[in-house]
């Protein structure tokens, strides 16, 4: 020991029987932290296991069910009753009035409102993010015009906007209604993200990362973006089954989807049609997208909780 310690003089000298130091633990980011808290909620294994599996029903439908949504009999299968003892079989939900499977309209009808959610989310979240940062970041005129358009634009009701916009559509799709949701939608992200902006360009990295001369682009995605963006995540998680609720209301009014695409919407608004001789055929629809709402609801609350450290 004299020798090695002679010649590593740098290795400091542990008595006897003396327990060794423990390492420090390694600092955690934000988001390992988060990912950590929410692998401990119900609420969150609950609402993911749910969105994954409307996920599989929008990519791949077919391994649930190889019967075609869209081909009815209406001789033999007019609003036929459940048989609940078929379990993932074509008669399981019994059918509409157009004799077509509700089980297989279900499945394929996931497809629609799942990429209606992600897709209007992801570009309000880009839109109003961009927009929001800038206003934060920049200030003076640049966060008067952002927030007076802003302002113009919020005064506006998603819904109603929405009904105007898809009207001016002669075959309305997926894509149309998306286009009328993100045009109308990015506003509330707009507000969170330049209030999150605002505080935290305050912080002395920011302040350390001008007097190193670091360029406007780079403070803003390098230093600002990473810092500010965890509440606009909670919001647009929190937003996505609201979205998903907006199209199917639209498709329920007639303006939204239309046929051949396959909506859970559209299934509700045939079945309100036939709903005293046969509420299954409104239930089903209307239960799935509620369970489809709640996970997504359920989702944004627990990214809040982990998000929050004043939640914790």
């Amino acid at each position: 020991m004299p020798d090695l310690l002679a010649k590593n003089p740098e290795i400091p000298a542990q008595r006897a029987g003396e327990p060794a130091e423990p390492k420090p633990e390694k600092a955690r980011s934000l988001g390992l932290d988060a990912w950590h808290d929410l692998r401990k909620r119900p609420i969150f294994i609950i609402s993911a296991a749910l969105i994954v599996l409307l996920i599989a029903f929008a990519i791949a439908p077919s391994l649930f069910t190889s019967v075609d949504p869209r081909a009815g009999d209406l001789r033999a299968h007019y609003l036929a009753k459940p048989n609940y003892l078929h379990v993932f079989q074509p008669d399981w939900f019994g059918y509409d009035g157009q004799g077509r499977s509700i089980y297989a309209r279900m499945i394929y009808g996931a497809r629609a409102s799942v990429v209606v959610g992600i897709c209007v989310t992801a570009g309000v979240t880009v839109l109003g993010g961009l927009a929001g940062m800038l206003a934060g970041y920049f200030g003076g005129w640049v966060d008067t015009i952002v927030s007076r358009v802003t302002d113009i634009f919020f005064g506006i009701p998603l819904l109603l906007g929405a009904l105007v916009i898809l009207n001016a559509f002669s075959v309305r799709t997926v894509w149309s209604v998306v286009f009328a949701l993100v045009a109308l939608g990015w506003t509330q992200m707009t507000r969170v993200m330049r209030g999150s902006v605002i505080t935290v360009k305050q912080a002395d990295y920011v302040t350390a990362a001008k007097a190193l001369g670091a360029g406007t682009a780079r403070i803003m995605f390098k230093h600002i973006l990473p810092n500010a963006i965890a509440p606009v995540i909670v919001v647009a998680t929190i937003a996505l089954g609201g979205y998903i609720a907006t199209e199917a209301t639209l498709s329920f009014l007639g303006i939204g989807l239309q046929d051949p695409t396959i909506s859970w919407g559209i299934d509700i608004n045939s079945a309100q049609k036939v709903i005293r001789t046969a509420p299954f055929a409104l239930f089903f629809p209307a239960g799935m997208l509620s369970i489809t709402v709640l996970a997504f609801i359920m989702l944004g609350d627990a990214v809040r909780d982990a998000l929050d450290p004043k939640l914790r």
